[in-house]
């Protein structure tokens, strides 16, 4: 499924508050339908746009999408249903999918071409398609009551989009906690010039995975992190994550996170009992990379390619082949630091945007985030591990390019910590994707607020403001300086548009979804090149469907 040959040499959700409060600024409503014939089928509710800015499906945003006569067109049809998928080991688990597949079957065009995916919608609640990271029409986003109405139980809506840039990308829902179910794929978008020259591709999806676990739900867990964690110190548990423990390859870490009592794996209850706290409420996990606690919820699995590591995908190469990994954290609440043992990586791309090539050992994906590396396969078995940062435990798959038994699951290479990319900060942008220098025509400052005590992540301290609405001009030069007031780190998200990361000690690496330590800053520049309504949030699912998200609205 994630192979291919080269042989070119060379209560109402956040959201749902969220579109009530753009309505608040302003009424005109979204068309069912685009000029581009893309739309819905089925029940559906009108979204709204804020007053005084470009609709989801204006004049401007036509007028920005003109499609070009030269690229082919791709046209899929895919289903968002129920189905029991098998995430080894023999478990079974019932859960949203795409297809019926977990994860979703990959999507691949080449840049320059349409993209037409017809998704129906198969599940009792609603849903839409999110297409992280793509630069594209706004109307095509899928953010419900913002950017196109929610698609209705039995409804369909026909995504119809140009992909103009090559890369490393992925699609999940938009709406409520969908993105912790199995509803996620890969979007691969080739480039025609390819400069790379490899011989093998795999593409590497990280999961975090509660949904059916002992009948356990992700509204479950929001619910009862909405509650907060009254006299929770973070300041206790040594997690796996720690750059301080440094066990040779092959060694297994044995101090980690505290938990109220070990969540069950395999069916059982993980219900407590009265006054308990819940088993995948972590009470500790500090990440020294990530400036402090990690994450507040312990899965009691973690997922390469819908696998656990005690069945681990395994992906077979030669000795000596050159192997492009897309690595791709679509996970909820869980950075993942990921390191193939025995080897070294060559950065190339993050977030689809390519890089002077950066060798590390390691690398640490937050919520969101893409990383392209090269390796060079050596022979023999080879876990590819990916650690959730702060938590205790870890994902594993196979790189296989001989017999052998497979490594243990607890298996923790020492190129894990060795050198560790730790952020996108310390890369620097390919010359042909660099941005340009310029004084920024409009610069905004956002403050993320709230903590683990009250769940009340926002901001400005305004989870539920009716006017969380950044205005820009078409045209500008815009700069985001985001201030991160609060304890924990968090990835922030711009959807259809990168941003180069600037400020003291960052390289100008474009990206899309990059990392804020806690009492901290990160400061994004953009072009404001893409008109429409377009959402900036936090890529941890619960910290954004609690509140930490804000809409950047092009003037009309």
């Amino acid at each position: 499924m994630f192979r291919q040959d080269h042989t070119r040499p060379d209560s109402p959700t956040r959201r749902a508050v969220l579109g009530a409060g753009i309505a608040a600024v302003g009424s005109a409503l979204l068309t069912g339908c685009s000029a581009s014939g893309a739309g819905g089928t089925g029940k559906e509710a009108a979204g709204p746009r804020a007053g005084g800015s470009v609709s989801a499906d204006g004049k401007k945003v036509r007028a920005t999408w003109t499609p070009s006569p030269e690229g082919m067109v791709r046209g899929l049809t895919f289903k968002a249903t129920p189905a029991t998928v098998e995430i080894g080991g023999g478990r079974t688990v019932r859960t949203s999918t795409y297809n019926g597949d977990l994860p979703g079957r990959e999507v691949r065009i080449t840049a320059g071409d349409t993209l037409e995916l017809t998704l129906a919608n198969q599940l009792p609640e609603p849903t839409t398609v999110h297409w992280h990271g793509i630069a594209l029409r706004n109307d095509m986003d899928g953010v419900p009551d913002v950017t196109q109405p929610s698609i209705q139980p039995s409804g369909s809506f026909r995504y119809r989009f140009q992909a103009p840039h090559p890369g490393t990308y992925w699609f999940h829902p938009h709406v409520g906690l969908q993105n912790d179910h199995g509803m996620y794929a890969p979007l691969i978008v080739d480039d025609p010039n390819e400069p790379l020259a490899y011989d093998a591709e795999w593409i590497v999806l990280l999961d975090d995975w509660i949904d059916g676990i002992g009948g356990i739900s992700p509204k479950d867990v929001f619910d009862r992190l909405r509650k907060g964690k009254p006299g929770m110190s973070h300041g206790s548990g040594h997690a796996h994550g720690s750059p301080t423990a440094t066990p040779s390859a092959g060694s297994t870490l044995r101090h980690g996170p505290r938990r109220a009592h070990a969540p069950a794996r395999d069916g059982a209850s993980t219900s407590p009992q009265p006054g308990e706290t819940p088993g995948w409420l972590l009470t500790g996990g500090r990440s020294p990379l990530l400036g402090g606690p990690a994450g507040h919820v312990a899965y009691p699995h973690y997922l390469i390619n819908g696998r656990t590591p005690d069945d681990p995908a395994q992906f077979r190469a030669r000795p000596g082949d050159r192997i492009r990994l897309r690595l791709i954290n679509a996970g909820a609440e869980t950075p993942f630091r990921v390191a193939l043992g025995g080897h070294r990586m060559t950065i190339t791309h993050s977030d689809g945007f390519p890089v002077r090539h950066h060798r590390a050992d390691s690398l640490l994906i937050g919520m969101g985030e893409r990383y392209d590396v090269l390796i060079t396969a050596k022979d023999g078995v080879f876990p590819l591990t990916a650690i959730a940062e702060g938590k205790g435990d870890a994902a594993m798959a196979v790189l296989r390019t001989a017999g052998g038994a497979l490594p243990s699951p607890s298996t923790r290479p020492g190129e894990l910590y060795r050198d560790v990319l730790a952020s996108a900060r310390r890369l620097k942008p390919h010359e042909s994707v660099a941005l340009d220098r310029r004084t920024p025509d409009r610069t905004l400052e956002l403050t993320l607020t709230g903590g683990m005590q009250s769940y009340d992540w926002g901001v400005a301290h305004r989870p539920k403001a009716p006017d969380g609405v950044q205005r820009v001009e078409h045209g500008e030069r815009v700069r985001f300086i985001v201030v991160n007031a609060t304890d924990m780190w968090h990835p922030v998200h711009l959807h259809g548009h990168t941003y180069a990361l600037t400020g003291i000690d960052a390289g100008g690496a474009r990206k899309d979804t990059a990392t804020v330590l806690p009492h901290n800053k990160l400061v994004l520049d953009f072009d404001a090149d893409n008109p429409g309504l377009w959402m900036l949030h936090c890529h941890n699912l619960y910290h954004s469907e609690s509140g930490m998200m804000t809409t950047v609205a092009y003037h009309s």
